[in-house]
């Protein structure tokens, strides 16, 4: 990797950590700049605006993350109601990274973002609509292979998890405590019995 690709990573990295933290709309570029220890002059040759840095922060950092966390789990699965549930627990209960007080960072982008901004909202759309295809995708499988009712409606399925899941991330931040999390997987495990 180039010096400028590794002080360009770098910038977004950095940025993405003070941004999950803090908030996109509260982070500046100058505390973006005393974090990462470029110049100003180093920070827009990188990038016009701090826009400019959000969207790639989605395209560069998020998606290739949110592939390798949320899609990749579905390749050769057996079951597609324990493969959702596994990877609700381990995001939920067991991810380092994600934390309980900041919530989601893809949710809390698109709180802050999408009403505002169309180019934050198209990105982050094609992060939550991979999931749910991901999912539906599953889950016409295991209704393939017998593992769920012949009625059970995919997509529906697919936005109540996503839904769900946002939805808890946000009750957590706001108890700063993992508990509700455990609610959560509770119903999601109750719903999920339903559908066999």
């Amino acid at each position: 990797m180039k010096k400028s690709e590794a002080t360009r990573l770098d910038i977004l990295q950095k940025a993405f950590e003070l941004i999950y933290t803090n908030g996109y709309q509260t982070t500046s570029v100058d505390e973006i700049i005393a974090t990462t220890q470029v110049t100003k002059g180093a920070f827009y040759y990188h990038f016009k605006t701090k826009d400019e840095m959000g969207l790639a922060i989605i395209n560069e950092l998020m998606i290739p993350n949110f592939k390798n966390t949320f899609i990749e789990p579905f390749q050769n699965i057996v079951n597609p109601l324990d493969a959702i549930y596994d990877l609700m627990y381990n995001l939920l209960m067991e991810n380092d990274t994600l934390k309980v007080e900041y919530g989601c960072p893809a949710s809390n982008f698109t709180q802050e973002m999408a009403p505002w901004n169309i180019d934050f909202t198209k990105a982050l759309n094609t992060l939550s609509l991979q999931w749910e295809n991901t999912m539906i995708e599953a889950i016409e499988k295991g209704k393939e292979k017998g593992l769920l009712k012949a009625d059970v409606e995919a997509k529906e399925v697919a936005v109540f998890v996503l839904s769900g899941y946002w939805g808890v991330r946000n009750l957590g931040k706001l108890e700063n405590s993992k508990s509700i999390y455990l609610v959560y997987l509770k119903g999601l495990k109750s719903y999920f019995e339903t559908l066999k």
